[in-house]
C-alpha cells in the first residue's frame, strides 16, 4: 500500500473512532467562522453546494436551508452515517456521498458552491484536491476554505505540524497562506476574500480528543513545553504547575471564485 493511501486509512480510523467528539467539539461546531457563512457565500435558493470532508456535518447544516442542494462528503464512512443521523431533523435536502476529497465522485461544473472546513491539514495531496475544487465547480463558482494555517517560517511551522502529528496520527501537514494561494493560483482559483485569525484550543478538551491514552497526552505535553520561548509564545501557550491549560494557532478562511 501506498504511503498516501496508508495515511487515508489512518484518517478512516481515527475519524470512525471519534465520530460524535467531532459532532460535539466546540471549535468545529460553534466556530466564530460560520456566522459569516452566508455573507461571504450569498447562496440563492437554486444553489447547489458540495461541502468536502464534512465531518460533524456543520457547515451543511449552516447552508442547507438558504440553498436548493448540499452534497455532504467524507471520507469516512462511520463518520458521515453518525452526521447524518445529527442532522436528520436539520434539513431535507443534504444528501451524504462518501468521496475522497482528491478524487470526487462528481462531474465537472456540477456545483454553484464547495466548502472544505477545518479537514485539509487531513489531506496527503493538497495540489489534487484545489485540482478537484476547481474541476467540480461551475465558472464563476465560489470555493471557501477553512483551516488552520502555518507561519511561513519554517521552525514555527514544523512545531506546530509535529505537535499536530503528535496528537493525531491521522494529521499530514497544515499549509501556509502562501502555500494556498500558489495552489489556487495554478488553478485559476481567484481569491477575493480573506480573514486570519486566532483559535484558542481547551488544551486538556483538545489534546483528548484524539489521543488514545495518558502516555500519549503526555508526550504531546512535554514536546510544547520543552520549546523555545519565542514559538511557546506564539502560540499563546498557558501553563500552569506544568500543565498546559490552552494554545492557540492560526486559523485562516478564504474565498475564490473559479475564473
Amino acid at each position: 500500500m501506498q504511503e498516501h493511501e496508508k495515511m487515508k486509512e489512518k484518517v478512516k480510523q481515527q475519524f470512525a473512532k471519534n465520530a460524535q467528539k467531532y459532532v460535539a467539539s466546540e471549535s468545529h461546531s460553534q466556530g466564530n467562522d460560520l456566522s459569516l457563512l452566508i455573507d461571504w457565500l450569498r447562496p440563492t435558493s437554486d444553489s447547489v453546494v458540495l461541502d468536502i470532508a464534512t465531518g460533524g456535518g456543520h457547515v451543511a447544516k449552516t447552508l442547507a436551508s438558504h440553498v436548493s442542494h448540499v452534497f455532504a462528503t467524507d471520507l469516512t464512512e462511520q463518520m458521515l452515517e453518525n452526521t447524518a443521523r445529527h442532522l436528520k431533523q436539520h434539513g431535507k435536502n443534504i444528501w451524504y456521498v462518501i468521496a475522497d476529497a482528491e478524487s470526487l465522485p462528481f462531474l465537472p461544473n456540477t456545483f454553484d458552491i464547495v466548502t472544505c472546513r477545518i479537514a485539509p491539514h487531513h489531506f496527503p495531496n493538497p495540489d489534487r484536491f484545489i485540482e478537484e475544487v476547481q474541476r467540480v465547480l461551475q465558472p464563476h463558482g465560489k470555493f471557501l476554505l477553512i483551516d488552520n494555517v502555518v507561519p511561513d517560517d519554517k521552525r514555527f511551522a514544523d512545531f506546530m505540524n509535529t505537535f499536530e502529528k503528535l496528537r493525531d496520527k491521522s494529521h499530514v501537514r497544515c499549509l501556509s497562506m502562501r502555500e494556498w494561494q500558489g495552489l489556487f493560483a495554478a488553478k485559476g482559483l481567484v481569491e477575493i476574500r480573506s480573514l486570519k485569525r486566532k483559535k484558542t484550543y481547551d488544551y486538556p478538551t483538545w489534546v483528548e480528543r484524539t489521543t488514545a491514552n495518558q502516555e500519549q497526552i503526555q508526550r504531546v505535553s512535554q514536546y510544547i513545553l520543552s520549546a523555545g520561548e519565542d514559538l511557546r509564545r506564539y502560540y499563546s501557550v498557558i501553563a500552569e504547575n506544568n500543565q498546559i491549560q490552552s494554545l492557540e494557532v492560526d486559523e485562516w478562511m478564504v474565498l475564490c471564485e473559479k475564473r
